[in-house]
């Protein structure tokens, strides 16, 4: 397993994350921790996870299977670099959700508890709160990393703009500010390529990409329908996406075969040599899909290659960062 720095940190973590996101609403515990045993055997080290992931399995469903799972010792949690998110309701009172100041330290002690932890390692603002001014916001983060129970602040969905403001008044609050961006990203969904990768770069900010292969889309779906085997169940906008990129996905799936090699390769190997990127989030549901990723690290794509994927997945505009994408 390839390591990097997160970011302009000096933290070390794997160049494949493990998004934890089926835990115990798709996977069963048992799968779950099987996964979790092979990531660190495999030498995957960041772990991420959400307050609001699992709630078919109650509140904080996925962090409390992971605390189970860091229960059974042998130096887990050490080993872990563990990355949970906060923003989204967890409750039904008006306080439940968001960016305010007492919203961020409730759920904070809340992730811990279920995570069986004492800290967390890379704490995410989930989306941006457009109605919490960044001045509250990072007095609540200071005060959490002043106790010991956060190291670093990271962000999730955020705008290029949204990342400098951040930064600026983290700055005047003299404040480590963001250390990692996580972004939809992958060939289907480039327009992080004009502002977000960009101002990430810039700023010294890991991007950790989401849904790497678009809700299972850049896997082989086209194949695996043909044959006859089971399609994972997509989401509204995967389905849509499906219909809509059924030519490109099409012409994907034969460079792969022309390849040798299976299209998730291919779609996380395209994603590693893009810059500014950190570790892809990977959402396996079995420790053999686990173990099939990892191929990733070894396959580069040429030139031709790459060319031929611009071809299928055009990036936004004419290409590259804003504005050149679109002006003179």
């Amino acid at each position: 397993m390839e390591h990097t720095h997160l970011g302009r940190t000096g933290l070390v973590v794997s160049r494949l994350g493990l998004g934890t996101m089926n835990f115990g609403s798709h996977t069963s515990e048992p799968d779950s921790h099987a996964i979790m045993d092979s990531a660190l055997d495999l030498g995957i080290n960041f772990f991420d996870t959400a307050d609001i992931y699992g709630r078919k399995s109650g509140p904080g469903g996925t962090e409390a299977l992971i605390g189970r799972w860091f229960g059974h010792g042998g130096g887990r949690r050490d080993k872990v670099v563990l990355a949970t998110k906060v923003y989204g309701k967890t409750g039904d009172w008006p306080n439940d959700r968001g960016l305010c100041a007492r919203h961020i330290i409730k759920a904070c002690d809340a992730s811990l508890r279920r995570l069986g932890t004492d800290w967390i390692d890379v704490y995410q603002m989930h989306h941006v709160d457009r109605s919490t001014p960044w001045d509250e916001i990072w007095e609540a983060m200071a005060t959490l990393v002043a106790q010991g129970k956060v190291r670093y602040v990271g962000s999730c969905n955020f705008a290029g703009w949204h990342l400098t403001a951040a930064q600026a008044v983290a700055r005047e609050r003299h404040l480590l500010g963001l250390v990692s961006e996580q972004c939809l990203y992958n060939l289907f969904a480039r327009y992080v390529e004009l502002e977000v990768v960009p101002a990430a770069s810039a700023l010294g900010l890991g991007v950790l990409p989401w849904s790497p292969l678009h809700g299972g889309l850049l896997s082989g779906v086209l194949r695996r329908q043909a044959e006859g085997s089971t399609v994972r169940s997509t989401g509204a906008r995967a389905a849509d996406d499906l219909r809509r990129g059924a030519r490109a996905i099409a012409g994907y799936e034969k460079l792969c075969a022309e390849l040798g090699q299976d299209p998730s390769v291919v779609a996380l190997a395209w994603l590693l040599g893009r810059p500014g990127v950190t570790a892809p989030i990977i959402g396996p549901r079995t420790a053999e899909q686990l173990t099939a990723s990892t191929a990733a690290l070894t396959f580069e794509l040429d030139d031709a290659v790459t060319a031929r994927l611009d071809e299928l997945f055009p990036p936004p505009g004419k290409g590259g960062p804003a504005p050149e994408a679109w002006a003179w």
